[in-house]
């Protein structure tokens, strides 16, 4: 039997971190768990047309929820002039129970950003390209970009084939049992029609830490 556990929980305080950093008791928790949930939720449908968001981080003080944004193409979420953060921040705050602050940090190489990735891959199955061709392609640039592993998985019916498969693809190393290796993990899934749904899966290994 598989013993299968999400790489990034696995590394947390390790060198990973919370999405989400705040404490809260009894009384509120439900209430905040919630909140963050459909914030999250807001920004990733807002922007769902083309993948930019990589992470979205949420801290709360005694009297402000801050909202980072890490994505790709900063100027796609800040908008002319600001306008897509300040109509951003006003949606938010609609389902936010404290003022609300947003930040937008850019991700300088969004071929190691792992959702980026995956969530990339998962466009191009939509629009009907070989999921191969799709892999290859991800896995090349990644590498290129200075990973020292990439492995993706992808299942489902693949090319509209009658019976679903699961196929992967290894480039350098990916070790998942090395607490100390910085590896980047996310799942996606592409919706196609008349084939259903085709899961994706992108582990990116970027070397071990040693800042902990």
């Amino acid at each position: 039997m598989g013993q299968k556990v999400n790489p990034i929980s696995f590394r947390l305080q390790v060198h990973k971190n919370w999405d989400s950093r705040w404490f809260a008791g009894k009384k509120d928790f439900a209430k905040w768990l919630a909140e963050d949930i459909r914030i999250r939720e807001l920004i990733e449908k807002k922007f769902a047309s083309r993948p930019t968001i990589n992470r979205i981080e949420i801290e709360r003080s005694a009297n402000l929820i801050t909202v980072t944004i890490h994505t790709a193409k900063a100027g796609v979420v800040i908008g002319r002039g600001g306008a897509g953060v300040t109509e951003l921040k006003t949606q938010i705050e609609k389902l936010a129970s404290l003022p609300v602050r947003i930040n937008i940090e850019e991700v300088k190489r969004p071929e190691l950003a792992a959702k980026l990735v995956a969530e990339n891959i998962a466009r191009q199955l939509e629009r009907r390209i070989n999921f191969r061709r799709a892999t290859k392609m991800a896995a090349l640039n990644t590498m290129n970009a200075g990973a020292k592993g990439i492995r993706i998985q992808v299942a489902g019916r693949l090319n509209n084939a009658e019976m679903a498969r699961r196929e992967k693809i290894i480039e350098g190393s990916v070790p998942l049992h090395t607490l100390r290796a910085d590896i980047d993990f996310h799942s996606t899934r592409a919706t196609l029609p008349g084939a259903g749904i085709v899961g994706v899966k992108v582990w990116i290994y970027k070397g071990e830490r040693t800042d902990r």
